[in-house]
């Protein structure tokens, strides 16, 4: 009986909000169907009077008929239809009143229909391209979400929560890719960016994405797992030669993580972590800072390893430069390392929280690229590994991220 409240309770609050916004939206709608209409019951008011005064040597009320083809460009359906009515209306009868012979009444009569029909058709063209588009659009974002793994993550070695917004724009949307990988090695960890935009770019991330998990359990070294990266690349980029599109290069940095208090990482060219400890934050050097991969050819020195810092209560931050690239409506590069600052105390996930809030905030909501970050941390002593946290996870791994024991992640 409880647990049948308590679902009921549930399902109500889930519904009020939904039925509150749609309660609004409607009110919106009919707030702005009232000034489309009363604007044009206005216009054609003084379209009449100037007609009536021109008299019938310049008739200016067949003008009305360029109304819903205007309408057609930004409003929906219905109301360019009920403009289309109106002016038919309006401008038959105005035909009907001054008279003519049956040809010029006929002909006018024709015009008007014609017009109006022609707004209307423009109306429904537009938004069937619109809402194609859109289809396409958020095919493609979930395209993305399907094959990136769900955040939290769990493995014997990390915790690592997630902040992933892509764009759902097709011109603008990236190939920011992310992977953790729990080998016989220790946990492999990937974070990446396409050069360039557009769905095309999609392809290159998800050809380096494919060719890491599996190196990732494969390779016994973190440069053997780079080394396969590039492979995959090189080929996803001869590929698209050979079909016209743009060869594309990726930035990425590679973490191999296991028990100790260091961190092994090997950097193609991409954006340092930050390291927040003991109430602070700071970038973590990076002395060796490789090409992207699918340029490896272009550099004689190979790629090597170096060790991070990466000590019990820190939490190593990576991401993508969606977040250091954001800008404001003054053009001013969102302060990452200062916004950092002020939440280096707090857990992971506050972490993400407060950065994905701010970057609103920061942009007035207007992103021009797909925003990617993952914030790592120590496992609790004694935590299983199924990778993905879930039913069945022990109660340090289930206080890891944040959650009552027995929660489902």
């Amino acid at each position: 009986m409880t647990i049948g409240l308590q679902r009921s309770a549930a399902v109500r609050s889930a519904v009020l909000p939904v039925t509150d916004a749609g309660e609004a939206e409607a009110s919106a709608a009919r707030v702005r169907n009232a000034a489309l209409f009363g604007g044009l019951a206005l216009l054609t008011a003084v379209i009449v009077v100037l007609d009536v005064m021109t008299g019938n040597d310049l008739r200016i009320v067949p003008l009305l008929v360029v109304v819903p083809a205007f309408v057609s460009v930004f409003g929906t359906i219905r109301q360019t239809v009920g403009v289309a009515t109106w002016i038919m209306a309006v401008v038959v009868t105005s035909r009907l009143v001054s008279g003519g012979s049956f040809w010029d009444l006929a002909s006018g009569v024709v015009f008007t229909v014609l017009a109006c029909g022609l707004g209307v058709g423009s109306c429904v063209l537009r938004i069937r391209h619109a809402t194609e588009i859109a289809r396409l659009r958020t095919a493609a974002v979930a395209l993305q979400r399907q094959i990136l793994r769900p955040l939290p993550v769990l493995t014997g070695h990390v915790v690592v929560h997630g902040l992933y917004a892509p764009i759902e724009e097709d011109r603008l949307v990236g190939g920011d890719i992310y992977e953790v990988v729990e080998s016989p090695y220790g946990t492999r960890v990937i974070i990446g960016d396409v050069q360039g935009k557009g769905i095309a770019a999609i392809g290159a991330g998800f050809a380096a994405l494919g060719a890491f998990r599996e190196a990732a359990n494969r390779e016994p070294t973190l440069t053997g797992v780079v080394d396969a990266l590039e492979d995959a690349v090189v080929r996803h980029n001869t590929f698209s030669a050979q079909t016209g599109e743009t060869e594309r290069f990726v930035t990425a940095l590679i973490l191999g993580i296991d028990d100790g208090d260091r961190v092994q990482a090997v950097n193609c060219g991409h954006l340092p972590p930050r390291l927040l400890h003991d109430g602070a934050a700071a970038p973590v050097p990076l002395r060796q800072t490789s090409v992207p991969l699918g340029m490896a050819e272009l550099s004689s020195e190979p790629r090597v390893a170096e060790q991070l810092d990466f000590p019990s209560g820190a939490t190593l931050l990576v991401f993508t430069d969606g977040v250091t690239e954001a800008r404001n409506a003054a053009g001013t590069f969102y302060p990452l390392d200062t916004r950092l600052g002020r939440w280096a105390g707090s857990g992971s996930r506050e972490v993400l929280d407060a950065l994905h809030a701010d970057l609103d905030a920061f942009t007035g909501g207007v992103r021009r690229d797909d925003i990617a970050v993952l914030a790592l941390r120590r496992a609790p002593a004694g935590s299983r590994s199924p990778v993905l946290a879930g039913k069945g996870a022990s109660p340090r791994a289930a206080q890891a991220f944040g959650e009552p024991h027995g929660n489902t992640i």
